[in-house]
């Protein structure tokens, strides 16, 4: 069968796979376009399970909003060259722009989406197929989050690697995305510290109470210490407490009441945090490259001669 050299072309900007396999793809079809597409997608699908296992621990965020409302969206992969390629982070925006069009709430619901992005391309779970067989490593949307507010809205990403959104009452759309670039920096656990969970505090207060052991002080005076340090702990992990990074005189919580604004809530991703990253010997591959297969004949192959 002649396959025109238009028909690949046209089947290579639908599926992203390369010359040979559209080729092949079409012969195997009797040249019919559609189920040349189809049976790519299918053969992609076989190719991402394969690649399903391995460790995707780099990847990028994304930011969409939409008035008073935003999604934060992580997309992983496991290199960071393919994490700053166009087709991936094309990908990481169509995620992010179906999660905030949808009310799902979960990564399976949102990956089900037909045509969730409005690129005709299928669902996002089959265009993640279909980008994991072009560019052959394991591709993976590990999280969103939605935040909406009544009020200012802030968002701010620090390169494609860390990401917060900032509801706020009061104050206005600077402070809201200061406050923003200021969670992204410093990383607060909590608002302030009545969203601390007792558990939280009861832990923290034990570990203070043992470090505070070999203190030769009356125990009154210790139980003071202690109290003490719990509430420069709390000062360090939650918002409010934090000095604020553009000024660190001011700290956020005097920053708010001056503007008579009130945080409600708060979001922060950070690219591959939590994932166990597989720790290669990059050296020991490189020189295994550079010195080739070893014959068995005593390693005498590839030496010098004398």
């Amino acid at each position: 069968m002649n396959i025109t050299a238009e028909a690949v072309k046209q089947l290579r900007e639908r599926t992203g796979a390369g010359m040979m396999e559209c080729k092949r793809a079409l012969v195997d079809s009797n040249g019919d376009l559609d189920a040349a597409a189809e049976l790519m997608r299918k053969n992609g699908l076989a190719k991402a399970d394969k690649k399903a296992a391995r460790i995707a621990a780099e990847g990028t965020l994304a930011i969409e909003r939409t008035g008073n409302e935003a999604v934060l969206v992580e997309v992983n992969c496991e290199t960071d060259f393919v994490a700053r390629g166009d087709d991936f982070q094309a990908f990481a925006r169509d995620v992010a722009k179906a999660a905030l069009a949808s009310n799902n709430t979960t990564v399976d619901a949102l990956l089900a989406l037909k045509d969730g992005a409005g690129t005709g391309a299928g669902t996002l779970e089959e265009q993640r197929r279909v980008l994991i067989a072009k560019i052959g490593e394991n591709i993976s949307v590990r999280r969103f989050q939605r935040l909406a507010s009544k009020g200012p809205l802030g968002t701010y990403l620090h390169g494609t690697r860390i990401g917060a959104l900032v509801a706020l009452e009061g104050g206005d759309e600077n402070l809201a995305r200061d406050l923003a670039m200021h969670v992204a920096a410093v990383n607060p656990v909590y608002v302030d510290a009545a969203a601390v969970p007792a558990e939280v505090l009861n832990k923290e207060r034990e570990i203070l109470t043992e470090q505070a052991k070999g203190e030769k002080k009356p125990p009154e005076i210790i139980a003071k210490m202690i109290e003490g340090r719990l509430r420069k702990h709390l000062a360090e992990i939650t918002l409010l407490g934090q000095p604020f990074v553009k000024d660190p005189d001011t700290s956020v919580e005097s920053l708010l009441k001056k503007s008579k604004a009130k945080v409600v809530s708060f979001v922060r991703f950070e690219v591959g945090a939590g994932i166990e990253k597989k720790q290669d010997d990059f050296v020991g591959e490189v020189m295994a490259q550079v010195k080739g297969p070893q014959s068995n004949d005593g390693g005498d192959q590839g030496k010098r001669p004398n």
